[in-house]
């Protein structure tokens, strides 16, 4: 309601001013006439003589510093007001005949209810019934159709549509280092028609955009395009604007507002090209830099982990030797332990065996065997056993001495044979006697050592 009275309070001469200008310019927006006039002070001739330098390219001369903007919505990664930014505005310049200022001079009172009303029927209206542009739900979806309908309405020559958000789009010309042209799309508007056919539809300009930038686009009508109209501030159809990376945040600068041939949009799309080559050309190179010491960090975090595991291989091969090393020592040891326990077992075995021996009987005994032992070592000993005692009492008796090996057999000399101590000679089980075992009375009998026979059977 603020905004219908403040129009509703504009005096009569300010408001024929107001029509005055939007009819010499061609902006169909009467907020924007107004504030354009305002910046002037009012002043027709230089509102008028700026907004057509403005769009020719040509800095503005008679318009005065404008307060800063105020805050919007807007994302936060997009600038959308840099110093440098370039706006250009086509307008319609037809000169005004007698008839045409007579008929706006009649027309106006009628024209200025008029505007007053809608705007106030507008305002009213979107009190008691929210607009639903504002509700996004469906961005992607809202793109989608868009493209259906303009394919639909001006067929399929046109240059290829950015399949995917608004945010999408920004996040994929940013990565890529590409510029970004956005359309906004408004079918109610008188200049939309021929700029989509002619323009939009021309083979030049869609080879001249799908090889240079990327291109998005969607209707203003729908919640993802008025969103967008929205943060862009568009408020002059057709409007494209133009956005790339600037000091890591994408800016925009350049708007192309009102009806453009085919011709002059690529000749002042490649100017715009060309004037912002170096920030993209300057975010590359920092970008390759960028990556280069990413991949040097890299290399020189994988030469380091490939020295670490280097010298944790070999600090492990040092442990696994010092490991087998020390089981060696440690078998060793054990193997000498084990030496030393059966030699003091063999020992005490010696002697448990010693004092159970039976004594030795006299030579005039009739049973009495003479025994002559020969060692390996070459060492002979004698002894007389009675013939009723066992061979076992022999073995043990050879075992006592200290010539005698580990392991050994007892073996007569003809017929070689080796007495055994586990052969019986009767039913019971007894061990077999020196008499059974085939011995007279004088009999020479060898030692021999196992492991040797051991070696010769190999």
């Amino acid at each position: 309601m603020a905004a219908g009275q403040e129009e509703a309070e504009l005096s009569q001469e300010r408001t024929e001013q107001l029509l005055q200008f939007q009819d010499l310019t061609g902006i169909e927006d009467m907020q924007e006439c107004r504030r354009v006039l305002e910046s002037h002070n009012w002043n027709i001739e230089a509102a008028v003589h700026d907004t057509l330098n403005e769009a020719e390219g040509s800095s503005p001369v008679f318009r005065q510093p404008e307060p800063p903007p105020r805050p919007s919505m807007r994302p936060p990664m997009v600038d959308l007001q840099p110093r440098d930014q370039r706006v250009y505005t086509i307008a319609r310049r037809h000169p005004m005949t007698w008839l045409q200022w007579g008929y706006m001079l009649v027309f106006l009172p009628f024209r200025f209810v008029y505007t007053t009303i809608l705007d106030l029927f507008r305002i009213t209206l979107r009190l008691f019934r929210p607009d639903a542009r504002r509700i996004v739900t469906d961005p992607v979806g809202d793109v989608m159709t868009f493209i259906r309908s303009y394919e639909e309405t001006y067929g399929p020559v046109h240059p290829i549509f950015y399949q995917g958000t608004y945010g999408q789009a920004l996040n994929d010309a940013k990565r890529e280092l590409k510029f970004l042209l956005v359309y906004l799309h408004n079918e109610d508007h008188q200049d939309t028609d021929e700029f989509c056919r002619n323009t939009l539809g021309s083979n030049d300009v869609c080879e001249f955009i799908n090889s240079q930038m990327l291109f998005w686009a969607a209707s203003v009508s729908t919640p993802e395009g008025y969103r967008v109209s929205l943060t862009l501030r568009g408020s002059i159809y057709p409007l494209l604007t133009f956005i790339v990376l600037r000091d890591n945040k994408m800016t925009v600068v350049a708007r192309i507002q009102g009806p453009i041939s085919g011709e002059d949009l690529i000749e002042r799309l490649g100017q715009i090209m060309e004037d912002n080559e170096g920030a993209l050309t300057a975010t590359r190179m920092e970008r390759e830099e960028r990556n280069h010491t990413h991949i040097l960090r890299q290399e020189q975090d994988a030469a380091y982990l490939e020295s670490l595991r280097a010298d944790e291989e070999k600090e492990r091969r040092k442990q696994e030797e010092k490991e087998r090393k020390q089981r060696q020592e440690d078998e060793k040891q054990r193997k000498v332990d084990e030496k030393k326990r059966q030699q003091e077992e063999r020992k005490q075995l010696k002697i448990t065996k010693s004092e159970n021996l039976p004594s030795e009987p006299d030579s005039d005994d009739p049973n009495a065997v003479k025994l002559v032992l020969k060692f390996p070592n070459g060492t002979r000993i004698e002894r007389r056993f009675l013939n009723s005692e066992s061979v076992q009492v022999l073995y043990d008796y050879v075992f006592c001495n200290e010539n005698a090996p580990e392991e050994f057999h007892i073996v007569t000399n003809f017929p070689r044979k080796v007495l055994s101590c586990d052969v019986s000679n009767d039913d019971n089980g007894r061990p077999m006697t020196l008499s059974a075992a085939g011995l007279g009375k004088t009999e020479m009998l060898f030692v021999q050592d196992i492991a040797d026979d051991d070696e010769d059977d190999s």
